[in-house]
Parts: C-alpha cells; structure tokens; sequence
C-alpha cells in the first residue's frame, strides 16, 4: 500500500477533477488521504475558477479578434482623487489569449500581489507605456483634462501601434478606434493590466515624495485625503506636491 505522502505526491499531479486516480484514491479509508484529496479537489477548483474568471475579462478583446483587430490597448488611470501627487497612466498590450493569474482591478488586487502582477504584466505584454501629469498640470486644466493628456502621452509611448484602445471610462482624441468601458479595470484583462501598471508606478512615485516631504504619510495613503494626510497638511501646511485646486487644499492657500 502507498504512504500517505506518496498518495500526496501523486495527488498533485492532478489538474483535473475527473481523472480516475481521485475515485481511485478515494477508497482508501486513512483519514489523510481523505484530507489530501479534498485539498487537492478545492485546489483544482480554484484553479478552474481563476481560469473561468480570466477568461470572462478577456471577452472585449476575444470579440476584437474576431473582428480582425491585433494589437489591443488597454488603458486605465491612478490618481484622480488624491490631494497630492501626478495623475499616472499607462497602456498596456498583451499577446491575444494572454491569462495573468491574479490580474484585476488593482483596487481589488492584495497590497503584498501588486509587485508580483505588476512584474508579470511586464513580462508578457507585447508594449507597455506610462503617461503622467503633475500637480501643477492638473490645477491648470482640471483632473479630467490632465487624465486624458496622460492617457494620450501613455499612449505615445508605446513601442508597438495599437490598432484598437479599450480604456477606462473615458474617450480619447486620437484617430484609433476605441471603446469606453465602465469599470473596465474589473471587466477588460488589457485595462486591468493598464491599472496595475499605473498603481505600482505610482506609488513608486509617492514612496519617493514622502523622504521629501515627511509628515503627511503619503507613502501609505498616496496622497489621499486620510486623517494622517489631512493631520500633516495642519502641522506642516502645502507643499510643492499638493494640488491646489482640491479641497481643502484649496482653502488652506487662500
């Protein structure tokens, strides 16, 4: 009779819930046995239900290679709410078919996976461009406006031409055929590469303004109005980085 750990070796070779070895293995009493398979049979699940989710972001792009599109860009911002800091974003490109296990939303995305996603988007996309406007550039023309410019230099810079934008909630000026997508970081794989792409930069960004300008916790809260931010703008007042058109930034400079 195999050992407990064999059975358990052999159990992770399984990748699906019908293989014979599971039924098999099945009638053999031991209490850890029983334990392994069930742990095995969630695992695969899991996985199956990764893979089904992956699959349903992927469904704008699956219906633009039908339509004959190639090279499909996705593009998301981060930061237009903050009190502090530039408005990123960033477009993104995958090879058609491309799955990203963990790929979401960013906002839905763990704090500790971001690095990790962030590192596999990198790896797999066919073109990845990053775009950003100041604080100053946003109290100039507005945070809509600077997001769209953002968009725009993201764009720019990619190394490959799209042939197809898929983008956050927002319309673009350029003559490349585009979709809209509301909430498109949670239902387009390409946008939510774009999200996370735009996040990791980002607090890259704001990581390194709070050594410049300590006291207002802007590593951790990147530069939102939290009570840690709004405490250190009492204490210490507006710095280089705050946006002076937002509340109550905007008062304070009055």
């Amino acid at each position: 009779m195999a050992t407990i750990k064999e059975i358990q070796q052999r159990l992770e070779l399984v990748t699906d819930l019908a293989d014979p070895f599971l039924a098999e293995a099945a009638n053999d009493q031991r209490s850890g046995v029983q334990k392994a398979i069930e742990k095995r049979k969630r695992a695969i699940q899991a996985e199956l239900d990764e893979d089904f989710r992956l699959e349903q972001m992927l469904r704008y792009e699956k219906e633009l290679y039908k339509a004959g599109y190639q090279t499909i860009a996705g593009i998301d911002e981060v930061g237009r709410g903050p009190l502090a800091g530039p408005v990123v974003a960033a477009a993104v490109i995958l090879p058609p078919g491309c799955k990203i296990k963990g790929l979401n939303d960013s906002k839905k995305i763990p704090k500790k996976k971001h690095q990790e996603i962030y590192q596999a988007v990198l790896d797999k996309a066919l073109a990845v461009g990053v775009g950003l406007r100041d604080n100053d550039i946003i109290d100039q023309v507005n945070i809509y406006e600077a997001t769209k410019l953002a968009m725009k230099e993201a764009l720019s810079k990619l190394n490959l031409k799209p042939d197809y934008l898929l983008i956050d909630a927002m319309k673009l000026d350029v003559d490349i055929p585009q979709e809209s997508i509301i909430k498109g970081d949670a239902n387009s794989l390409s946008i939510a590469a774009a999200s996370i792409v735009a996040k990791v930069t980002r607090d890259k960004l704001m990581t390194d303004y709070d050594k410049k300008f300590p006291g207002y916790d802007v590593a951790q809260n990147a530069g939102y109005g939290t009570k840690s931010h709004l405490q250190g703008l009492e204490r210490h007042g507006v710095t280089p980085i705050h946006r002076k058109t937002f509340e109550p930034v905007k008062s304070m400079c009055e």
